[in-house]
């Protein structure tokens, strides 16, 4: 990889990799800490990524304790590498009296605040005699002194956590939350509630079940945590390079080879990637200066990658943890949530695939040769233990066994993968322990025998791997990176904890549900009678407008409440204030969920706030703005699917409404052909060059197209048909190489 990228102009180091991934990751810049502190912290990451690893094979403590302690490790880890003001050449000082290893005291004394505060709920759960504190139990719903104080801080500290490795997005919009729970009365119309009492309002926020301690940390701190840390161990070891391989050989011999490549690699790569971010720059990294070399603009070869890569937090199986949070929100099983989201990702990459194609036939552009392409046989003959870590950790997370304990498994593999060697018989200790851990598991039931076989097979097959054995250190830092990961989604979690709370006390998910189909309804009537040509087009009704216009509502909200938030937190907070009003609508309950998710994730590639464009720009040193505008119409397969599959659950396979192959087959039939004629609207190129009419006509075409059902799709047909016959003529007379 690094070959490649040194051989552009352009080229990059991986510490100038690391630098544009450190400014446009969910984590904004670190502080620089002292040695021993840097020592310390470091032996901090170790230990809360080791306790997450551990506590994922042989058992959760008590969701109070394990909550507390994951709170507690962002808590030291946030004060002491993130400045209260993220400018370094500002707050990044030398050591002086008023700093110990550069970490001012304020931010150690809020250091110690916060954990006092996230282990307080364990410490007082059984009542504590002596200081007058009674059973948790006792106390919900009416705290006592010490329940309030620490509510309080531990309130007032998540938002600033929040807020130093996010940005004030998120913490401002879960202030005007928190001042709708306790200034209810003061609210106009539909939107006044009796408020919250304030004592109430923090036993609700700081106690477990609901609010902070709610079902948003509880996953974050049990599945998303070690999923990213299996995500980014696999990469160390290779799996993403193996991933880029084979995509080069699948994709790159075509027009336009690299920035096909850079899709396929993307999609697989989101398999594993808990970040749009970290996908954009591991795959970015080799794919963005090849498109460059081959002849595509770099705002375009950014726009490429950076669509394919937020496209991974939609890419089952993992879905950036996504899946896992779906899944506990619906009561459904995670593999219907896989199920159901096969083809609105398809459609994504059909979006970005057919923008690429046809650019590249555009601009003339050709495939990579035959030299430059990897041979397979060299490929996988060093590279195929990779594979081991994914396969054992999706075998047992589709056996049915928890998302957590396939992530203990994929993770042990990975470090057996890495570091276990059959020649080098010291290392095989890793294997050994897994092995042993396999076979503890089995005795006591935990698992059954082909299970048992399997895993002990991978652990035994994993050590065979040809490639240089990872080190120690090596290693170290990795599960450092992973940390580094989980702070500002694990800050977010707590954070958007709060949000759920209060939608919970007020019930202002249904209010905001409520005026949004209400508003919807009154702008439906008023346009029908234009929309339906004054009643000679029967098959549009009212309904069906309010449905759509409220549709446009919820999916401009999402897009702009997901500014910069990392994907597993805003989805926990979109579908929480949004799905009420689908659920009005009668859309399906896991039609509404995808819905919220996919606009959610639209936001990571729509300008002006865009990280995962900024930093494919960066890369591609191209316009970061402009490379936004690109990604977002190579992602129109993205924003068209929702709407898809809320008009036509049939998309999604498991939906409520039953599955009937005939309709499946004509709707995703004309969802691909209104896609197709989207990106040939953006391109300005289908079978010939376009001029605007043309343009604007197929993409009238291409969203009729989107709509589900058979008067649709001959609507869209009449539409198109002139602009087919004539790009058939045009081909014709100018023929285009393939």
């Amino acid at each position: 990889m690094s070959d490649s990228i040194t051989d552009h102009p352009q080229g990059l180091t991986q510490a100038e990799l690391a630098a544009i991934e450190d400014k446009y990751d969910e984590a904004s810049t670190m502080r620089v800490v002292g040695p021993m502190a840097g020592s310390l912290l470091r032996a901090v990451s170790l230990c809360f990524a080791v306790y997450h690893f551990f506590t994922a094979g042989f058992g959760l403590p008590a969701d109070h304790w394990h909550m507390g302690w994951h709170l507690t490790g962002l808590f030291v880890l946030t004060y002491a590498l993130f400045p209260i003001i993220g400018t370094q050449s500002l707050f990044a000082h030398k050591a002086s009296r008023w700093r110990l290893g550069n970490i001012p005291f304020y931010d150690l004394f809020f250091m110690v605040f916060g954990v006092a505060a996230a282990l307080y709920v364990g410490f007082a759960w059984r009542g504590v005699p002596w200081l007058g504190i009674e059973e948790q139990t006792f106390r919900m719903g009416n705290p006592n002194r010490f329940d309030v104080f620490f509510g309080v801080v531990i309130i007032l500290l998540v938002l600033d956590i929040a807020r130093r490795t996010l940005g004030w997005i998120l913490p401002l919009i879960i202030c005007v939350f928190i001042s709708y729970a306790l200034l209810g009365p003061y609210f106009p119309g539909l939107l006044k509630h009796p408020g919250v009492n304030f004592k109430t309002f923090v036993s609700s926020m700081y106690f477990p079940q609901e609010g902070i301690f709610g079902v948003t940390l509880w996953v974050v701190s049990t599945i998303v945590f070690h999923f990213v840390l299996f995500g980014v161990i696999a990469q160390r070891t290779g799996l993403g390079k193996l991933f880029i391989d084979n995509a080069t050989i699948l994709a790159g011999r075509y027009t336009g080879g690299p920035a096909k490549v850079s899709v396929v690699s993307s999609a697989f790569f989101g398999t594993i990637s808990g970040s749009s971010v970290a996908n954009t720059v591991s795959t970015g990294a080799l794919t963005i200066p090849n498109m460059k070399r081959l002849g595509y603009p770099g705002h375009f070869a950014g726009g490429v990658e950076a669509a394919s890569s937020a496209g991974g937090q939609i890419t089952p199986p993992i879905m950036g943890a996504a899946a896992f949070i779906m899944a506990e929100f619906l009561e459904l099983p995670y593999t219907t949530i896989v199920i159901a989201a096969i083809f609105p990702a398809l459609l994504h990459y059909v979006g970005v695939f057919t923008v690429v194609h046809l650019m590249a036939r555009k601009l003339k552009l050709k495939g990579l040769t035959k030299e430059q392409l990897p041979q397979l046989r060299a490929v996988w003959s060093e590279g195929w233990a990779n594979i081991v870590p994914l396969i054992g950790l999706l075998v047992v997370l589709f056996s049915g066994y928890t998302p957590f304990m396939s992530a203990f498994c994929g993770i042990s593999l990975a470090i057996v993968t890495g570091m276990s060697r059959w020649n080098t018989p010291a290392t095989l200790a890793y294997a050994g322990a897994f092995i042993a851990f396999v076979l503890w598991k089995y005795s006591n039931g935990g698992f059954d025998l082909t299970m048992a076989l399997l895993l002990g097979a991978g652990a035994l097959l994993a050590p065979l791997n040809p490639q240089p054995r990872i080190r120690i250190p090596q290693m170290a830092a990795a599960l450092e990176l992973g940390v580094k990961y989980a702070l500002a989604v694990g800050a977010a979690s707590a954070a958007v904890g709060i949000v759920v709370g209060v939608i919970n006390t007020t019930g202002i998910g249904f209010r905001i549900g409520f005026m949004v189909t209400q508003g919807a309804g009154n702008l439906a009537s008023d346009m029908f009678g234009v929309v339906s040509l004054g009643g000679l087009i029967d098959w549009i009704t009212v309904q069906d407008l309010q449905l759509f216009i409220s549709l446009i509502f919820i999916a401009v909200a999402c897009i702009l409440m997901g500014a910069g938030i990392p994907t597993t937190a805003l989805y926990i907070m979109l579908v929480s204030v949004a799905q009420p009003a689908l659920a009005q609508l009668g859309v399906p309950p896991i039609a509404s969920h995808m819905f919220v998710l996919y606009y959610g994730v639209v936001s990571e590639i729509t300008p002006p706030v865009c990280t995962s464009a900024y930093a494919a720009a960066a890369i591609a040193n191209s316009n970061p703005f402009r490379t936004g505008l690109s990604a977002f119409s190579l992602g129109l397969g993205k924003v068209v699917a929702p709407m898809a599959f809320v008009y036509a659950p049939v998309l999604l396979f498991v939906s409520s409404t039953g599955f009937d192959l005939w309709e499946f087959t004509y709707t995703a039939a004309s969802c691909i052909a209104g896609v197709i004629a989207l990106s040939a609207a953006v391109v300005g190129f289908w079978l010939a060059p376009m001029g605007v009419v043309a343009r604007v006509v197929m993409a009238v075409a291409g969203l009729v197209f989107v709509a589900p059902s058979l008067a649709a799709d001959l609507a869209a047909l009449i539409i198109a048909s002139p602009v087919i016959a004539a790009q058939t003529l045009a081909r014709r007379r100018a023929p285009q190489t393939a």
